[in-house]
């Protein structure tokens, strides 16, 4: 059977580099602050993009031999810079598609999977590849979000049709951005064991106005917007109606509003 990665629905221009950048910060203590790995640890970690979570994962496990791979050229400069500039000497950037992995089995004894799944049209044939290079007692940490969890207030009939041009445009690239609540049986029927899913919401209201700024309006609202194009396009909104979105899910973040979304956050074992 061939595989292969679909395009990525977001892009990789510069405003979506931002935008991961400001995703990572907004939820690091959230979904990363219970990731550490022992030092001496071989862990690697698939689909790095621009090393928005390789820099955190390398300052929160020091002394481990971090190797980060993903399919994009660009990003992966991207990474390497960012990385450099956090002063991480040791990671090993490597371009290469998850289906064509150049590790040999059990190489691994941690693997790192963030908002990589929902990307793909066969998440179960990767989650099988990657077990392969996985130690026997190895674990692999895998982290997407669900997009069916996005709830605001004041709520929006015109916000819930632009999230849902998002959805079906990526659905039509071949992945599943709700694919969250999957990784409970995607893990089990891959042949992993001891799997445990925990849901992380991200919740803003305007008590905590820096998180309605950085999650809500720049790395929510604007992932979305950034898809206004090829969306209208499909015709899977009008242009009017995405733009009365996207204004409600600024309007979300205002001191009288309200913004919640749930990622989820599973580990499993090799074994």
């Amino acid at each position: 059977m061939e595989h292969q990665v679909r395009d990525y629905v977001h892009g990789y221009e510069t405003g979506e580099s931002a935008r991961l950048e400001d995703q990572a910060s907004a939820l690091a203590s959230l979904l990363h602050a219970d990731t550490v790995y022992p030092p001496g640890s071989r862990v690697l970690e698939v689909g790095c993009g621009v090393g928005a979570q390789t820099v955190r994962l390398a300052q929160s496990s020091p002394g481990i031999d971090l190797t980060a791979v993903d399919i994009s050229e660009t990003s992966l400069a991207a990474a390497k810079a960012r990385a450099a500039a956090a002063g991480l000497e040791d990671v090993r950037f490597i371009a290469a598609d998850i289906f064509d992995l150049p590790f040999a089995r059990a190489s691994f004894d941690h693997i790192f999977v963030c908002f990589v799944l929902e990307h793909l049209a066969e998440p179960l044939a990767a989650l099988r590849l990657l077990r392969s290079l996985l130690r026997e007692g190895g674990t692999i940490t895998v982290v997407e979000g669900d997009h069916g969890t996005t709830c605001l207030h004041p709520d929006s009939d015109a916000a819930h049709a632009a999230v849902e041009a998002l959805v079906k445009l990526q659905r039509a690239a071949g992945g599943d951005p709700n694919i969250g609540r999957r990784l409970y049986p995607l893990l089990i029927e891959a042949g992993f064991a001891a799997a445990e899913v925990s849901p992380r919401l991200v919740y803003a209201d305007g008590a905590r106005s820096d998180m309605s700024d950085l999650f809500t309006r720049r790395t929510f609202a604007a992932m979305i917007a950034g898809v206004r194009e090829p969306a209208v396009d499909a015709g899977l909104v009008e242009a009017d109606r995405f733009d009365a979105g996207i204004r409600a899910l600024h309007r979300a973040a205002e001191p009288d509003g309200t913004f919640c979304y749930t990622f989820f956050k599973a580990i499993a074992s090799a074994t």
